[in-house]
């Protein structure tokens, strides 16, 4: 399973009316990890032929991040079938097991030019997992 790590400090404009981070601050930030490890693990030939979209998220708060708080947020694709993947997001207090969000996303590929749903190829397979 392929890993992929980013580092978040919260700031004042990821703030809710309660001083906690946002919840759609939280999506952007699952869309942000997802879009950089597929960056890291793509190649070209696959982004000229192929488009990821999402069929859904399904985001649990474990508790709420404030000002200040530095999270860590990993990534990884758990499972790839047919035209779909499961990627999983865990967003914890940086140096602990201190869950703060946890995402799990179900995305389709898409064939670029027909907009239908394609099965993932073996070695795109081979890469996210």
């Amino acid at each position: 399973m392929k890993t992929y790590r980013i580092h978040i400090v919260v700031r004042p404009e990821h703030l809710d009316d309660l001083n906690h981070v946002n919840n759609v601050q939280y999506l952007e930030w699952v869309q942000r990890i997802a879009k950089e490890h597929w960056q890291k693990l793509t190649r070209p030939e696959w982004d000229s032929h192929y488009v990821w979209v999402v069929r859904s998220h399904h985001i649990t708060y474990h508790r709420p991040a404030v000002l200040g708080d530095k999270l860590a947020a990993v990534t990884y694709v758990k499972t790839v079938r047919g035209a779909q993947s499961e990627r999983h997001v865990q967003i914890t207090l940086e140096g602990t097991e201190t869950h703060v969000v946890t995402c799990v996303t179900h995305w389709v590929l898409l064939d670029a030019k027909s907009g239908k749903p394609s099965r993932v190829p073996e070695d795109m397979i081979r890469a996210l997992e």
